[in-house]
């Protein structure tokens, strides 16, 4: 076992919550435009094709939300690998996470979740190292 700095500790921990941070961020942007997504489609499929309503204007908002939630989901996709990398979390967890960006609802039950269980453990490496918990 190497031995680990007070100071790298902090660093480490630091950047770690950083990482942390951005994941939360991305994910509930991610779900929010996920279900404007949703929403529009089912406006456009559900009113206009089913109903007969003329909904042209959704399929305007459909094609507009659904090309910002995909590249919305890619700046996801690189927040959830680099916090992947950096926490070290399992193989299970990054499917996990990939999956939450394009499953209505499941990307604000999963970073609820995700950032608990990793705020717990930079607060216990934070404790283990005695550095402060920034």
């Amino acid at each position: 076992m190497t031995d680990v700095s007070s100071a790298q500790a902090a660093t480490a921990i630091r950047k770690a919550r950083g990482a942390l941070a951005r994941y939360r961020v991305m994910a509930i942007v991610t779900g929010v435009m996920l279900l404007l997504l949703t929403t529009s489609m089912i406006i456009k499929y559900g009113f206009g094709s089913w109903l007969g309503f003329d909904v042209d204007w959704a399929t305007t908002l459909t094609m507009y939300v659904g090309i910002v939630h995909g590249w919305i989901y890619v700046i996801y996709l690189v927040t959830v690998l680099h916090g992947w990398s950096v926490m070290r979390w399992s193989w299970g967890r990054l499917a996990a996470l990939v999956f939450a960006g394009v499953i209505p609802v499941m990307s604000f039950v999963v970073e609820r979740r995700v950032h608990a269980d990793g705020v717990a453990k930079l607060d216990g490496l934070a404790a283990r190292y005695d550095v402060a918990a920034a």
